[in-house]
């Protein structure tokens, strides 16, 4: 008995001291983001897709914006891993208003793109986007695929997309919720009608990416860079600041709601662990590890 009692012991050491499977959680991730998309319209809006990746995976409605909460510094924060201190970007000029702390061999501070291209070469990966503040933020050398469309053609262009190249590492960003959020206003029937039509575009993307026989082994984000208070955005409200996080796919838990804290920055350390990439020390996200089975 005695033996058997020392032998279970020095079994569960080896398995506390073992590694962390160092495995790739999926092989492709879709990102998919709605530009002033605030969690508070959770409240009223239907968007049944976005709602049944909830049901299916995880979520929280208070990822937390980086500060100002603009679009510029949310979009680089997301992609690059860290806070506007460490990347540069505090406004939504053409390039960092303030000297990165570090920039790679390409002269960019690393970029979830970068980490991709350098530990993934073989991969491919794509940007769709509406705003064309977005192609700045993305290490051009690091992208197969980068491209500004008008809304309405930004479902068509990646579903042709998804079908033909079945990419690694997809990010789509519609920038409609921001232009209506700046006229008719947050929190209004327009803005609604808005999200809803968006949610849409999502269901097309998804069925897509069925079509393309890639959807077992995916995992879709969608998620946003700021909310909204009536015609405006940059300030410090919760209204503006508080934006969904929803993750759902392979080897993602039905965990419902998490009640960890997130800032914009864990997308990107969210995405590194996805993939198994080695992330460099100039990052600060965090993965969001507990949605993971």
């Amino acid at each position: 008995m005695k033996r058997l009692f020392l032998f279970v012991m020095a079994m569960a050491f080896v398995v506390a001291c073992a590694p962390e499977s160092n495995e790739p959680k999926a092989k492709h991730v879709f990102l998919i983001a709605f530009d002033g998309w605030g969690s508070y319209c959770m409240d009223s809006v239907k968007m049944p897709n976005t709602r049944a990746f909830m049901e299916q995976g995880c979520y929280t409605l208070q990822k937390r914006t980086v500060l100002p909460s603009d679009s510029a510094p949310n979009w680089a924060s997301m992609f690059m891993g860290a806070p506007c201190e460490f990347h540069g970007w505090s406004n939504n000029g053409s390039g960092p208003d303030v000297q990165p702390v570090y920039v790679n061999a390409n002269g960019s501070f690393p970029t979830i793109f970068s980490l991709v291209r350098e530990q993934m070469p073989e991969a491919e990966t794509a940007c769709v986007y509406e705003w064309g503040g977005i192609k700045p933020l993305i290490d051009p050398a690091a992208i197969n695929f980068c491209v500004k469309e008008k809304p309405e053609n930004i479902a068509d262009v990646t579903i042709d997309y998804i079908k033909s190249k079945k990419p690694e590492f997809m990010v789509v960003i519609y920038d409609d919720p921001d232009h209506v959020g700046h006229s008719a206003g947050h929190d209004t029937p327009e803005y609604y009608a808005k999200m809803e039509e968006l949610d849409a575009c999502l269901g097309r993307i998804v069925e897509a990416v069925k079509e393309a026989g890639i959807y077992d082994d995916s995992i879709f984000i969608i998620t946003a860079d700021h909310g909204g208070i009536n015609t405006s955005h940059g300030g410090r409200s919760l209204m503006e600041m508080d934006t969904p996080f929803v993750i759902a796919g392979k080897n993602v838990k039905k965990g419902g709601e998490f009640k960890e804290y997130m800032m914009q920055y864990d997308t990107a350390a969210t995405i590194a662990e996805i993939f198994a990439l080695q992330t460099p020390q100039v990052w600060r996200g965090q993965s969001m590890s507990q949605v993971f089975e």
